[in-house]
């Protein structure tokens, strides 16, 4: 732990601040939903950008503050954030699906749009498109750390089954213990720790310290269970064939929840795809290289998007 605040050792403190968030709220699937907007909204064409497992909006502001002032509206997750949980649906892929495809129409953005999804994200984003969410012309998709296999089968299969009974401990333990154990800061900071692969002190600093102030913002264990159950039973190759739109996969070399063969092979089942691949980082490229991934992104999607 350090002394100071998230943003007092944030190294992209700066660029965010030349893109501040602005808060906004839309009811989607019965439910209020917390957003956040950056850019100019008179830019032509938007990217919405969907945060991974038990984060929010906040694990991708590196990303959009590194963007060059696009246009980028990022949700929270229902249950997630400031986001408040379903009442008539599980919070499963279908679910989160089925809500993606509510929210984009409930925007009514103009121009193209761009959908991203970071990790859990990645799943229901393609889900999401594989379900008929309709993507305007020209429209592009990118996933960041896609959930390229099914992590139940996977090689660390093993971490998966003890994640697994993490979860299930949290959901079946008394309200108090069971709360206090899956917000449990040793937890959270041991996952960070193990995920990091910065050796730059103030970068891990800030991973550290972003994960103990949001990654425990869920709104209850059955949600959490629920999301994390989705997580860890789909992955994207299920919905890959059917997304049609140009695709953008930025998989990491050092990636210990998808391996870079699986990556390479997802590639393969998109319609139409390219992987890019970042040296020397593993499953927090939004944390870790958010310049190169930001890069990626905006030669993918092209100069349209700010003329």
């Amino acid at each position: 732990m350090t002394g100071h605040s998230t943003v007092d050792i944030s190294p992209y403190a700066e660029a965010l601040a030349s893109v501040p968030g602005r808060e906004r709220h839309t009811v989607v699937a019965g439910v209020d939903c917390a957003y956040w907007e950056y850019g100019a909204a008179s830019a032509v064409g938007t990217i919405v950008a969907i945060h991974g497992f038990r984060g929010d909006h906040h694990g991708l502001e590196a990303i959009i503050a590194s963007l060059g002032g696009r246009h980028v509206i990022a949700p929270d997750l229902p249950g997630f954030g400031a986001s408040a949980p379903f009442e008539d649906r599980a919070h499963d892929i279908a679910g989160y699906a089925a809500w993606l495809g509510e929210f984009v129409s409930a925007l009514g953005a103009e121009g193209p749009v761009t959908i991203l999804g970071h990790s859990f994200g990645s799943i229901i984003v393609a889900a999401a498109l594989a379900n008929g969410l309709v993507v305007p012309e020209p429209g592009h998709v990118v996933l960041i750390n896609p959930i390229g296999q099914n992590a139940l089968h996977g090689p660390r299969a093993l971490g998966t089954a003890l994640a697994v009974f993490y979860y299930w401990l949290g959901r079946v333990l008394p309200e108090r213990l069971g709360q206090a154990w899956l917000r449990s800061r040793v937890i959270v900071r041991g996952m960070s720790v193990a995920m990091a692969k910065t050796h730059d002190p103030q970068l891990r600093a800030w991973i550290h310290e972003q994960h103990d102030t949001y990654f425990s913002a869920f709104a209850n264990r059955t949600q959490l269970l629920e999301a994390f159950r989705a997580s860890v039973s789909h992955d994207v190759s299920e919905f890959a064939a059917s997304v049609t739109a140009p695709t953008l996969l930025i998989a990491a070399a050092q990636d210990d929840v998808t391996p870079l063969s699986a990556q390479r092979r997802l590639a393969t089942l998109f319609p139409n795809a390219r992987l890019e691949v970042i040296e020397g980082v593993g499953h927090l490229v939004h944390y870790e290289t958010p310049l190169i991934a930001a890069d990626l992104v905006t030669r993918f999607v092209g100069d349209e998007a700010t003329a």
